[in-house]
C-alpha cells in the first residue's frame, strides 16, 4: 500500500494511506488521548477526548476515525483543545461517583489519569448529593458498578465482536443511558461466558472482577487449613506488570518467593497438572481416532470456550474433551494423591489457584468438579487478586530472590509453560502424540504451523501414516467462524484448540489491566506469549510423558493414561445450557 506524507504538530511523517491520524500521531511520537477507542474493535469517536484541528477542516474531527490524506496538517495540542479536553472530562466527571481512594483502579484509572493531566476540576459541574452506585453482583465473576462507568462501550465492543455473546449493550436513551443486559436482568441470568474481557477492557473501575482476597486471607488465618497454592502457566509472564516490569518478562521465581511469604503451606505449579492433561487428552484423541470415536476432539482447557459451548454450539458438546482443565486436575490430585502422600484429610485442605481468567471462579462452582467428594479448587484469584495481595503484605516483588515450587507438584515441562499461548495446548499435545504413536523420539519439538495470534490456523502431521489434521483458534469470534465451517462439513479435522481469551490464556480478563493507549500500540498477546516460549525453549524437560512427577504419579497412583482412576478423578462431563 502505497505511503502519503502528513505533518502532525509540524511534525513530517509517512504513513499507509489508510492510517488515521491517531496512528499517524503515533508515528510522530506524539499520544493523542483516547477513552472509548480500541484498535480493530472500537473506533467510535464517541468519548470526543481525541479531536484534533485539520488545516482547512469546517470541524475538529476525531483522530481515531479520521483518515490521513496526502498534505494534511494537523494540530493536537493548541490551546483550544487542551481547553476542550478539559471540559469534557469535566462533564464526564458530573456523572460518575467518585470514590477513588477506595475505588480498585485508583491510579489505573484511565479516567483518573488523564483529568490529572489535564487539571479537570472534579465536581465544576457536580450539584447536589453524591452519586449512589448502581451495582451488579448477580455474577460469579465480576461486578458491574454504572455509577463508575463513562459509557465508551469499549466492554460491549468486545463482548460482541470479540467473543459474539453480546449480552450487554445500551440502553435507553439521554441522561438515562446506561450499560445493561436485556430488560436490564442481572448478568448471571444471560449466556455470559464469564471470560472477563470487558474488565480488561474498562478504563474504569465500573467493571472488576469478584474479589475473592478475603477468602483466602481467612484461610491462611486458619491453622486448622493445609493452604496450597498453583499459579497458572501464563501468570508467570505476567504478573511482573503489576509491579512496573516490562510486559513479557517471566518473573516466576519471584512470583514463588512472594507466595511463600504470603504464607501458602505449599507453593505448587498448575504446569505440572497441564502435563497430565496431555496425557489424558492425548489418550484420548488417539482412542478417538482409532476406535471411531466422535471427532474431531475439541480441548476443554478454557471455561469460558466450555461455557461458549454449552449456551451457543451444544450440539458440538460430545466432540469436548472429556478431561477437566489443568486448574481442576491440579485441585482433585492435590485432595486425592497429595493428601494420601502427605497424610492429610482433604478437608482440612485449602486449594487456591491462580489464574490468568475470570471464568476461573464459574469453573470451581460447577457441581460436577469434586472428584474427592469436596471442591476440587476452593478459589481461584485472578493475577490481578494476586498482586493485590503482595502489595497489601508489604512484599517488595521487585527485591525478591528466584526460588522454586514445592516438590510434589512443582516440576512442569516447557509443554506445560506454553499451555498459556494459543496454540499450546495443540503443540504440547502434538510433542506427546507424536512420540507416542511413532515410537520416535522428534528431531524437531517446535511446532510452529500452530504458534502466533492469527485468526485461525490448520495443520496436518503425519504420525506414522496416520494423517492427523489440527487446528487453533482463540476468541469465541473466531471460534464461531471454526465451528461453522466444521458443521457445514466444509472443514474436516481430527483435534481442535479453543481458547475463549483472543491470544490465549496471555491475554485473559484477569490479566494485568493496561490502558487504551498501550493495548492500541503493543501486541500484548505476542510479547506476553514470547516469554512462555523462551522458557520452553531453554528446557532440557520439554515433553510431557517425560515429566518424572508424571510418571511416578501414573506408575504409583493413577495406573495407565485414561484408565479407571483418571477417570474419576480427571475427566468430567458437560451439559447443554440454555440461551435465555
Amino acid at each position: 500500500m502505497d505511503n502519503v506524507n502528513v505533518k502532525i504538530n509540524g511534525i513530517l511523517v509517512s504513513v499507509p494511506a489508510n492510517a488515521t491520524v491517531l496512528e499517524a500521531a503515533h508515528a510522530a511520537g506524539i499520544r493523542i488521548p483516547t477513552l472509548c477507542y480500541l484498535k480493530d474493535v472500537n473506533p467510535l469517536g464517541a468519548c470526543r477526548m481525541c479531536v484534533v484541528e485539520v488545516k482547512g477542516a469546517r470541524s475538529n474531527p476525531a483522530a481515531c476515525i479520521q483518515a490521513v490524506a496526502e498534505g494534511m496538517e494537523v494540530q493536537t495540542n493548541t490551546p483550544a483543545l487542551r481547553e476542550s479536553r478539559k471540559k469534557t472530562l469535566e462533564l464526564m466527571l458530573s456523572n460518575h461517583r467518585m470514590e477513588c481512594l477506595s475505588c480498585s483502579r485508583s491510579t489505573s484509572c484511565e479516567l483518573q489519569t488523564l483529568a490529572q493531566e489535564y487539571g479537570a476540576e472534579a465536581k465544576k459541574y457536580v450539584f447536589g448529593d453524591e452519586m449512589p452506585p448502581d451495582i451488579d453482583d448477580s455474577a460469579v465473576h465480576l461486578v458491574r458498578d454504572n455509577s463508575k462507568c463513562i459509557l465508551c462501550r469499549r466492554c460491549t465492543a468486545v463482548c460482541k465482536h470479540n467473543q459474539h455473546v453480546a449480552v450487554i449493550g445500551a440502553t435507553e436513551r439521554g441522561i438515562k443511558t446506561h450499560i445493561a443486559s436485556p430488560f436490564d436482568r442481572g448478568l448471571a441470568t444471560t449466556p455470559c461466558v464469564n471470560c472477563g474481557q470487558c474488565i480488561a477492557v474498562c478504563p474504569t473501575g465500573a467493571l472488576t472482577e469478584r474479589d475473592d482476597t478475603g477468602k483466602v486471607w481467612a484461610a491462611l488465618a486458619d491453622s486448622k487449613k493445609h493452604v496450597v497454592v498453583g499459579p497458572a502457566p501464563s501468570v508467570r509472564a505476567q504478573l511482573g506488570e503489576c509491579f512496573g516490569i516490562a510486559i513479557g518478562t517471566n518473573v516466576e521465581g519471584k512470583m514463588i518467593a512472594a507466595l511463600r511469604r504470603l504464607g501458602f503451606d505449599k507453593v505448587f505449579d498448575v504446569d505440572t497438572a497441564a502435563d497430565i492433561t496431555i496425557m489424558e487428552e492425548g489418550t484420548e484423541l488417539l482412542q478417538r481416532i482409532k476406535g471411531g470415536g466422535k471427532l474431531p476432539l475439541i480441548t476443554s482447557c478454557s471455561p469460558g470456550w466450555i461455557k461458549f459451548c454449552e449456551h451457543y454450539y451444544p450440539e458440538f458438546i460430545e466432540n469436548l474433551s472429556t478431561c477437566k482443565s489443568p486448574q481442576q486436575m491440579y485441585g482433585a490430585l492435590v485432595k486425592s494423591y497429595y493428601a494420601e502422600k502427605a497424610g492429610i484429610d482433604p478437608a482440612d485442605i485449602f486449594v487456591v489457584s491462580i489464574m490468568p481468567c475470570t471464568a476461573k471462579k464459574f469453573e470451581i462452582q460447577r457441581p460436577e468438579m469434586n472428584a474427592t467428594g469436596y471442591a476440587d479448587v476452593d478459589v481461584s484469584l485472578t493475577t490481578r487478586e494476586l498482586a493485590d495481595m503482595i502489595k497489601r503484605a508489604g512484599i517488595e516483588f521487585n527485591m525478591l530472590p528466584d526460588e522454586e515450587a514445592d516438590p510434589v507438584f512443582g516440576v512442569a515441562s516447557g509443554a506445560g509453560h506454553i499451555f498459556g499461548a494459543t496454540g499450546g495446548v495443540c503443540e504440547a499435545a502434538l510433542r506427546t502424540v507424536a512420540e507416542v504413536v511413532t515410537g520416535q523420539p522428534l528431531e524437531k519439538l517446535d511446532f510452529m504451523a500452530v504458534r502466533g495470534t492469527e485468526a485461525i490456523k490448520e495443520a496436518e502431521y503425519d504420525l506414522a501414516g496416520i494423517k492427523v489434521r489440527v487446528a487453533v483458534t482463540s476468541g469465541l469470534q473466531n471460534a464461531k467462524k471454526l465451528l461453522d465451517m466444521v458443521k457445514s462439513g466444509e472443514k474436516d479435522y481430527h483435534f481442535i484448540e479453543v481458547m475463549a481469551c483472543p491470544g490465549g490464556c496471555v491475554n485473559g480478563g484477569g490479566q494485568p489491566l493496561q490502558p487504551g493507549y498501550i493495548r492500541n500500540t503493543v501486541d500484548l498477546r505476542t510479547e506476553r506469549a514470547k516469554a512462555l516460549y523462551s522458557a520452553d525453549e531453554k528446557m532440557v524437560l520439554r515433553k510431557s510423558h517425560e515429566n518424572p512427577v508424571v510418571k511416578e504419579l501414573y506408575g504409583s497412583y493413577l495406573g495407565e493414561p485414561g484408565g479407571h482412576k483418571s477417570h474419576k478423578l480427571l475427566h468430567t462431563h458437560y451439559v447443554a445450557r440454555e440461551l435465555y
